[in-house]
């Protein structure tokens, strides 16, 4: 039996007949699909569709644009002191993606470009952009990282040393700060006086606090010769959660470091400097 021959007008035709997934019939690619400019001919990226990701609500694109706080955003929006593409809105909850127009008192607002920076905290240093006190503040360390207004996400207590993320992204501090992500977080911990087994067990089986009942999910002895160095992971975020756990059974953390957070480690970060994360560790937290 004779092959079926198909000649490139039967291939065009079937391509025709194709359907997105929107329904819309597909278009044969033609030569006049593509744009090159005037010089050299190069190929022009066509330009990015609005997706969901990039619509957001107005409050929130007048904080990223460094203007004031969400609540403070909802006042101006109330009082109707803002407009988009040119028409004052008033209503909460009003969403706008990348081609709106926002103004304000007829100047155009901008949203900042998300900053994502990695400092390793040195001792002595308390988690806050601003102290009442005048004590030394994270702020201090990375005040030059970038021109955005960037704020740490979770917190490390005064004289806890090591990882401490920040940025300006609100989604996805919220996403890695919320337990239900169960985001990894791994300290080591130097006691005042050797961990006895029997503890060990009881911390990776769970303690009740004052608070309620906590479990590491990882717990071990860094060094068979060292037992009072322990390893831990936990996913909670409750304040000075490790200190507290080992308290409850009579140990004082004398130094604690957090070495991981959510995959990122203090490879080449000095105490007391930050890095900026590249796309891929930005993309890889995206998807946790």
């Amino acid at each position: 039996m004779a092959k079926q021959q198909f000649s490139k007008q039967d291939y065009n035709k079937d391509r025709n007949k194709e359907k997105s997934f929107d329904g819309e019939k597909k278009k044969p690619f033609q030569k006049s699909d593509r744009k090159f400019s005037d010089k050299g001919k190069k190929f022009e990226k066509p330009q990015l569709k609005e997706t969901r990701n990039d619509i957001i609500r107005l409050n929130k694109f007048i904080a990223d644009s460094g203007v004031c706080s969400r609540r403070e955003a909802d006042t101006l929006i109330e009082s109707g002191a803002i407009s988009v593409n040119g028409k004052v809105v008033t209503e909460l909850g009003t969403k706008v993606g990348l081609y709106d127009k926002v103004s304000m008192g007829g100047q155009s607002l901008n949203r900042e470009k998300l900053q994502y920076v990695l400092l390793n905290k040195p001792k002595g240093f308390i988690t806050t952009m601003k102290d009442p006190q005048e004590r030394k503040t994270v702020d201090m360390l990375i005040k030059n990282a970038c021109k955005e207004r960037i704020v740490p996400v979770g917190r490390l207590d005064r004289n806890t040393t090591g990882l401490l993320l920040f940025t300006n992204d609100g989604q996805l501090a919220k996403k890695l700060t919320h337990p239900s992500h169960r985001i990894r977080k791994i300290y080591q911990a130097e006691l005042d006086k050797p961990l006895s087994k029997n503890d060990l067990i009881a911390i990776s089986e769970g303690v009740t606090l004052e608070d309620g009942f906590i479990v590491a999910d990882k717990i071990a002895y860094l060094n068979p010769d060292q037992k009072n160095v322990i390893g831990i992971e936990i996913h909670s975020g409750k304040n000075r959660i490790i200190r507290r756990i080992f308290a409850h059974l009579g140990y004082e953390v004398v130094k604690l470091d957090r070495t991981m957070f959510a995959g990122l480690t203090k490879k080449d970060i000095p105490r007391g400097k930050y890095r900026h994360l590249n796309d891929k560790e930005i993309n890889f937290l995206r998807m946790l």
